[in-house]
């Protein structure tokens, strides 16, 4: 009853649509159709569904939910410190012009990139039929790159097949499309405290509670998790369980267990973000490979390591929720990613010089890391951790400082960065500073930031 309701709140029944027939729905959700009968009886004696003698049970209307709240992303008669704004650093950024030094920003310098990998793709599509120019794509993106993406599952040892993979527009596209899916108006969605900022910005588009837990070293504080899935009841987890963005904390063994036992207990879906994974030296626990694609969503795309212009995201979950996202993505795109997209993507992964090019992007950040570490250490700005791997260091300034003064005043002097509260629900993180360090090349980075210390 309740995924039947979270489709139609969702928008992937709309009023009128044939929902499935009992046999396929029952073997979808793993019960006997039975209980799929005695729902639908449910549901229409609620009067959510109706039934067509001969023809089967219909959505209406009145599933539909009734008078939400306005999903204003901000209210000009509150206007919001900077410093706890999630949308501050994102705005800052993107329209930063080119003389602007960007620290704080969330990719990595052009010069990073495989440019000549990218234009030579393009040349390549160029002279590919015209219908790939010209046409809309299939419905759950090009089939060659999702076969890659179930290539990659299987070395990791998730056994997913082709229906179980869909591609997107980008990743935070997919986590809107998944939040459309499963959450209604008033529910509890929990992330990590501090947490990749725009999952907050996302989360502003929907009537939903957000709530946090505070991040270790190795995960989410187990005794914490545990209070809040009993004190809030959330029906929806968003992490990065490898390189947390921000601190660059991975997943331990342990802490993954217990967050999939809890979550199972608590009937909890879990999104994993899993964008860097390649920037790993070596593999780190999942939850999506651990719990099989059952209560795990995974979701991905390519902006960090081959080109944050080429949007292109995935979405990997169990066959059923795949149809109604695909669904979904039909009802407010007309489609999945586009096609140039997604064959220019699969193109590059199959050239053979993508391993390479990230091998490389990892050597790089390991010597970038070290010598960030050591150049903020001099200001008196350390690491919280050192991470694995990935691009960011999550920093304590010293003491009686905060960071959103600091970023101002850096913003003053054409330098972008990342204060600790864009990160944090529980606006906890004044005193920390997220750096990009392969945006730390410049010297005027660190002379900005010791006048703005003082």
């Amino acid at each position: 009853m309740a995924e039947i309701r979270a489709r139609i709140s969702g928008g992937a029944l709309p009023p009128g649509d044939r929902l499935p027939s009992v046999r396929r729905f029952a073997a979808a959700m793993g019960v006997s159709p039975s209980t799929v009968v005695e729902a639908y009886d449910r549901l229409e004696a609620e009067g959510v569904i109706r039934a067509r003698r001969g023809s089967g049970f219909y959505a209406t209307a009145t599933g539909l939910p009734r008078d939400p709240p306005l999903m204003a992303l901000g209210h000009a008669d509150a206007p919001r410190a900077p410093d706890i704004d999630p949308f501050w650093v994102s705005k800052q950024s993107l329209d930063a012009g080119p003389s602007v030094l960007k620290p704080g920003c969330g990719w990595l310098p052009d010069d990073w990139m495989p440019v000549s990998a990218l234009r030579k793709g393009l040349r390549t599509l160029a002279r590919a039929d015209g219908a790939l120019l010209t046409e809309y794509g299939g419905t759950r993106g090009p089939a060659a790159l999702r076969r890659l993406l179930l290539g990659r599952f299987a070395e990791e040892g998730i056994g997913a097949t082709l229906d179980q993979v869909m591609l997107t527009g980008s990743g935070t596209q997919a986590i809107d499309l998944i939040c459309r899916l499963l959450l209604r108006p008033g529910d509890a969605v929990l992330v990590d405290d501090p947490c990749y900022f725009n999952f907050q910005a996302l989360l502003r588009a929907h009537p939903v509670r957000v709530v946090s837990v505070p991040m270790t070293h190795t995960g989410p504080d187990p005794a914490a998790f545990e209070r809040v899935l009993g004190a809030e009841t959330p029906c929806l987890y968003i992490t990065n369980s490898a390189l947390q963005n921000p601190t660059g904390a991975t997943l331990s063994p342990q802490a993954a267990h217990r967050v999939l036992t809890l979550a199972q207990a608590h009937g909890l879906t879990i999104v994993e973000d899993d964008i860097f994974a390649d920037f790993e030296p070596a593999p780190s626990p999942r939850l999506a490979i651990l719990d099989g694609l059952n209560q795990v969503i995974r979701i991905g795309s390519f902006s960090k390591t081959l080109s944050s212009a080429i949007r292109c995201g995935y979405i990997a979950a169990r066959p059923e929720w795949i149809e109604a996202l695909s669904d979904l993505q039909i009802a407010t795109s007309f489609g999945a990613v586009s096609p140039v997209a997604g064959e220019l993507v699969a193109g590059i992964l199959t050239g053979g010089g993508y391993r390479k090019h990230m091998e490389e992007v990892r050597h790089r950040l390991t010597r970038a890391r070290l010598e960030a570490a050591e150049q903020l250490g001099r200001l008196g700005i350390v690491p919280w951790l050192m991470p694995r791997g990935g691009f960011y260091l999550w920093c304590r300034l010293p003491e009686g400082l905060e960071s959103a003064m600091i970023a101002g005043r850096c913003r003053e002097e054409g330098v972008i960065l990342a204060p600790g509260n864009v990160f944090s629900v529980a606006q906890s993180a004044s005193a920390f500073l997220r750096f990009n360090v392969a945006q730390m090349g410049d010297p005027r980075v660190l002379t900005a930031l010791a006048r703005a210390m003082g």
